[in-house]
């Protein structure tokens, strides 16, 4: 048992009624809310076991490369990205070029998140947001910030607060964007007036869009290329950091072979994955940050973006077979 599922059986109930009873306080204080009212909100929200559990074993810190890769990288879900695109052609491609983000990324980040919105999440986003702020410790400040966020949102959107599902960190939608992630970067891409992530696909596509806008996507420009150790050198492990601190210039010195015109001096970061043959080794540019942006995972960025390309394959795969796909 890790050192955070510990959490799962150990946490305080006193301790939990201790933080929410502050939690109400400073929304009353600071928000205006009810106290009343939100207590017994909170009241009813349910410490969840499972919920702990899960935190403290994402897919990205337990898995390698090759497996963490086989999950998103199979058939089924890159013809079900094919199926998407071709459903929903004409708003992809307006969305794509109205925000400048590529458009295989956005249908790509779909996939990973929720397979097309076909698994958006069956925990109520309250109790994954209680459990998370007022009984798990090492994370307790951020997702208590969430569960805040999530207040301000239901009351801005008129949002029934204890009907919304999500996923056990309180995602929500087909983009699976937390509280603070969705007042900030949620669009209303027909302006019908709401911003509905669950079932409508052009808040959906926009509000994507315009979260990797946002962040700096730079359209057409390189997401990661493969790092070949040159001159049968064995090469070093990589820190795999979300950060560009290297240069194609460095990495080269370094003994990599990069199959790149860009400039010397281009930032990148050097990754070392464990794939199905050894190691592999990636450099990422600014777009694969920009990725790492929507989930703080380089195995996730590069997951999205393989996902992507093989989408994007298999769509123009259907163009050059004559197949109808007009506005993609």
């Amino acid at each position: 048992m890790t050192a955070n599922a510990a959490w799962a059986i150990d946490f305080d109930p006193a301790e939990v009624d201790r933080a929410r009873s502050a939690f109400v306080e400073r929304m009353v204080e600071e928000h205006g809310f009810d106290a009343a009212e939100l207590g017994a909100i909170l009241e009813q929200a349910e410490i969840e076991q499972s919920i702990l559990e899960a935190i403290s074993r994402p897919a990205e810190r337990v898995l390698a490369w090759h497996e963490y890769r086989d999950i998103f990288l199979t058939d089924t879900r890159i013809d079900g990205g094919v199926a998407f695109w071709q459903d929903h052609a004409e708003q992809i491609a307006s969305t794509s070029e109205s925000f400048g983000v590529a458009p295989e990324v956005l249908v790509a980040i779909l996939g990973v998140e929720t397979n097309y919105g076909t698994r958006m999440g069956s925990y109520r986003v309250i109790d994954a947001l209680a459990t998370l702020a007022f009984a798990y410790p090492p994370r307790s400040a951020f997702f208590t910030s969430e569960l805040e966020a999530f207040f301000l949102l239901v009351r801005e959107e008129g949002m029934d607060p204890e009907a919304l599902l999500g996923s056990y960190a309180g995602a929500m939608g087909a983009g699976q964007f937390i509280s603070s992630s969705f007042r900030a970067y949620a669009v209303d891409g027909n302006g019908d007036g709401t911003r509905d992530l669950w079932e409508d696909w052009e808040d959906v596509l926009a509000s994507v869009a315009n979260y990797f806008s946002a962040h700096g996507w730079r359209a057409g420009e390189t997401v990661v290329e493969r790092a070949v150790p040159g001159d049968g050198r064995s090469a070093g492990e990589s820190d795999n950091s979300m950060d560009l601190n290297d240069s194609l210039a460095s990495v080269r010195e370094a003994g990599y072979e990069i199959a790149s015109d860009l400039p010397a001096e281009t930032p990148v970061t050097l990754l070392s994955l464990e794939g199905d043959d050894g190691q592999e080794y990636w450099v990422g540019f600014h777009n694969f940050r920009v990725i790492t942006r929507y989930n703080r995972s380089v195995m996730y960025a590069l997951a999205v973006h393989q996902l992507g390309r093989a989408i994007l394959a298999g769509v123009e795969g259907l163009q050059l077979d004559g197949a109808p796909n007009e506005g993609a």
